[in-house]
């Protein structure tokens, strides 16, 4: 059950502490869910509607399931492959390898990106090495678009509806992890601050954004 997994996902791309450690971009206030949305949490018996930008644009119909291969967001550079992500023996989500920088992993016990409900796509924000494949995910705004290719040789594009930096201690599950009745998609990585003493990050930045469009071959 992914709610299970969620609880324990807060934190589970901590990395970084270099010496001269560059914080990545965190989302501001005019990027974050309102009130209201943030407030209601998923509700699956009702239809869903963008939950943080009324003028967002309208979802479509979803796609059948297929495996996805690649995640791109032209708007900061990121173009990766993806690595199916699984829950180990604690029901924790596995992060992707942390020796690769440019990976990305989606959690292959849920929702397929396109598919009716909402799926998941993590990967690190730094490793030993530099800056990873979401460093920049902070510094998304709203309207701009995510593809998610897949093994059906189409995309799926969603358009973001916010971005947000949540403490570990206070990490909202059930809205960023609950169902929904259209194809929504959350990509995670570490961020809300970073902690130079413990060499860890205080908790995850989360992009909210839902299916408005798909290419076929």
């Amino acid at each position: 059950m992914l709610l299970a997994a969620a609880a324990l996902l807060g934190a589970f791309l901590v990395t970084g502490g270099r010496e001269h450690y560059q914080p990545p971009p965190q989302p501001g206030a005019a990027q974050a869910l309102s009130t209201a949305s943030a407030a209601r949490g998923p509700d699956p018996d009702r239809p869903a509607t963008a939950p943080a930008h009324s003028d967002a644009a309208p979802s479509v119909a979803p796609m059948a399931p297929s495996t996805p291969t690649r995640v791109r967001i032209p708007s900061i550079g990121v173009d990766a492959p993806l690595t199916a992500l699984d829950l180990g023996p604690n029901r924790q989500l596995a992060a992707p390898p942390e020796d690769d920088r440019n990976l990305a992993g989606w959690y292959r016990g849920g929702t397929t990106p396109g598919a009716t409900g909402t799926a998941i796509i993590a990967g690190h924000v730094d490793n030993h090495q530099g800056p990873a494949v979401f460093y920049n995910l902070g510094a998304l705004k709203k309207d701009l678009t995510v593809q998610v290719q897949r093994a059906d040789r189409t995309t799926a594009v969603f358009t973001i509806d916010a971005v947000q930096a949540y403490a570990a201690d206070g990490f909202p599950d059930d809205l960023v992890y609950g169902p929904s009745t259209r194809p929504e998609l959350r990509l995670i990585t570490c961020g809300a601050g970073f902690d130079k003493q413990r060499k860890q990050y205080l908790g995850n930045v989360v992009v909210f954004a839902h299916l408005t469009s798909t290419t076929s071959p």
